[in-house]
């Protein structure tokens, strides 16, 4: 088997699928798995118990996926618009924000129907031979990987970072029995820059390179079930679910080109809603209108909790109070407690 052609030809694959990078590692996670290691003894990874319970499973692939030598990873860019145009959501005074990347399709479902794809066509030229496609979805390092695998490096903020392309995109991956050539792997260029630890509007990148998920809005209104810290609610402003700031404005993603991937344009309007409009979703509701969304995960009962927090931050009005009176009913102790701090937050 000519694997020098057998790589160009996964790569010719890759672009056709909609893939806008692909490259090749080894499975030497020593590195990365001794960061995770640290960063799990600190904490940092709150209520995020999945990221210890597989233990050495995250840096040693073949443990995950028995006779794993390499792993092809991918990158598919996700930005539906300009991001000047999400910068001029955040802290709206009554507009909701939603992290760009969760607007259109789950990405879940998209990269992993092409990663499927690209495995198709390099069983059809090699015969069978092992893989198992990841998207996030299992005990898998991602982002050292695809640093390994030369798709960019990652930066003080704790994503990847493509020279020629930014920041905002998906990765994906094939662990795999063949023996490809593998690439050089990328190395950092965020120099004497500090722009994403000093945007971050909790303070959760404690160093460079260091993210104390704890803090970090992403953290906090999605995979945190339960109250919010009171100290952060005011800095979390409109952000209903997760946040962007510190890839708005890393100086890399000034190269960011929007993408024609059709499946992450926004969908029912969530790049431009109001949070009162939002606050009126009831269960039913927000099921429809997040059918196929990464969105829907976090389940109605956060969602809730998460605009009460926005509302308390936005600018005071009879339409903003009625909505907040509203969430402050609801049968969930954690929506009407958000929600009578949030009243709190326009009486004073």
């Amino acid at each position: 088997m000519d694997l020098i052609k057998l790589k160009r030809d996964i790569e010719a694959w890759a672009a056709e699928l909609g893939f806008q990078d692909m490259g090749v590692s080894d499975t030497d996670l020593t590195a990365a798995g001794e960061r995770l290691n640290a960063w799990l003894e600190r904490r940092y990874h709150g209520e995020m118990d999945y990221m210890q319970k597989h233990g050495s499973k995250r840096y040693e692939p073949a443990e995950l996926v028995p006779d794993t030598i390499r792993i092809i990873s991918v990158r598919m860019d996700y930005l539906a618009a300009p991001q000047r145009e999400a910068i001029d959501k955040l802290d709206h005074p009554t507009l909701a924000y939603v992290s760009r990347y969760a607007l259109g399709r789950d990405y879940h479902k998209v990269l992993r129907s092409r990663l499927q794809k690209l495995a198709n066509k390099i069983e059809a030229s090699t015969g069978p031979f092992g893989y198992r496609a990841f998207v996030d979805s299992a005990p898998v390092l991602e982002k050292p990987i695809a640093e390994k695998a030369g798709l960019g490096w990652i930066g003080k903020h704790t994503n990847l970072i493509n020279s020629n392309d930014g920041s905002w995109f998906f990765l994906g991956e094939l662990y795999t029995d063949l023996p490809l050539p593998v690439d050089e792997p990328a190395t950092e260029h965020c120099g004497s820059c500090r722009a994403c630890i000093d945007v971050c509007p909790t303070d959760a990148i404690v160093a460079p390179f260091q993210l104390d998920a704890r803090r970090c809005i992403s953290y906090l209104t999605i995979e945190h079930g339960s109250a919010i810290p009171e100290e952060l609610r005011k800095p979390i402003g409109n952000r209903i679910y997760g946040c962007d700031d510190c890839q708005l404005f890393c100086p890399w993603n000034k190269f960011a080109k929007p993408t024609g991937e059709t499946d992450f344009a926004p969908r029912h309007g969530l790049d431009d809603v109001e949070l009162t409009e939002l606050s009126r979703w009831d269960e039913e509701t927000f099921l429809e209108r997040t059918q196929g969304s990464a969105i829907r995960r976090i389940g109605h009962e956060r969602f809730q909790r998460n605009i009460a927090v926005a509302l308390g931050n936005a600018e005071p009005s009879p339409d903003v109070m009625q909505a907040i009176d509203g969430l402050a009913t609801s049968p969930s102790p954690l929506v009407s407690e958000h929600a009578n701090w949030a009243k709190k937050q326009h009486d004073n």
